[in-house]
């Protein structure tokens, strides 16, 4: 009896200090620094859209643009130990759970765990390029050279195909979830002011709905290579979000996408400052 309490008030104490002020403040420094990105991203593909073309609008981009400017490698370091930090809050959530009441499920724990990864894949991209030694390169080449070593696999095509098919549905439960506001259930409602809402708001749904545009459209791209058995059919961020001034809207839609980008990075300081971790 003892020994089972001690040992649910073990693991109670775990939780609490996983949960508790490193982790929080790691949550809120990566959620930031996921802002600062897209903000960068979304300026660069506004530049493309007035005619601007010689910028790479994706995170290798963003990390050139960031290290030009004034004090641009502790920017760079900073960023990197953000991004870090969001990888650790990852880690916490698929190991502990997350807040909510549906924070302990198997599915949560799941997701949690395929965002540390991520995470630190990008954490590491970012330090690396910190450090000198790459970590910037293009998100297109990336994509195209995936795609041709997965295409070469047994049953690769069948694979391009169904990882680009859940890349467009990940795309539209992206825009869904926006136009929703599901990402109201994780935040601090009761400590919000108005402005803090309607802000939130604006920039949550107009910023999801552009980002899961842009998912959809790499899906779909994905799906085009797989069939075509053409691994350049596939593309990266920044020839995905160009791919937009090539329809009928011309560069106004890479425009309002790219805008939508610039907005969730502003989400993404407002869940910074009000999201429940």
């Amino acid at each position: 009896m003892n020994t089972y309490a001690m040992g649910e008030g073990g693991r109670a104490e775990a939780e609490r200090m996983a949960r508790g002020t490193l982790t929080e403040g790691a949550a809120r420094a990566g959620l930031a620094a996921r802002g600062v990105i897209y903000l960068l991203v979304g300026a660069l593909a506004l530049q493309i859209s007035t005619g601007d073309g010689g910028h790479q609008a994706d995170r290798g981009g963003a990390l050139a643009e960031l290290s030009q400017q004034p004090l641009g490698a502790v920017l760079l370091w900073a960023l990197g130990v953000g991004l870090a930090g969001m990888a650790l809050w990852r880690l916490s959530e698929a190991v502990f759970g997350s807040a909510g009441k549906d924070g302990r499920t198997a599915k949560k724990r799941l997701l949690a765990m395929v965002r540390c990864v991520f995470y630190c894949s990008v954490a590491f991209s970012v330090l690396s390029f910190a450090a000198g030694s790459g970590g910037g390169g293009s998100s297109d080449r990336q994509s195209r050279d995936v795609t041709a070593r997965v295409l070469d696999l047994p049953a690769g095509q069948w694979l391009v195909g169904t990882v680009g098919a859940g890349i467009v549905v990940a795309g539209v439960w992206i825009a869904v979830a926006a136009v929703r506001r599901t990402y109201r259930d994780q935040l601090r409602l009761v400590l919000m002011p108005r402005w803090a809402l309607r802000l939130t708001d604006v920039t949550g749904v107009a910023g999801g709905v552009a980002r899961g545009l842009v998912f959809t459209a790499a899906g779909v791209f994905a799906v085009r290579a797989a069939v075509a058995y053409d691994p350049a059919r596939a593309k990266g961020l920044d020839d995905t979000l160009r791919s937009f001034a090539g329809t009928p809207l011309g560069p106004w839609l890479l425009a309002l996408v790219a805008a939508g980008f610039v907005l969730f990075g502003v989400f993404s300081f407002a869940l910074a400052r009000w999201r429940r971790v």
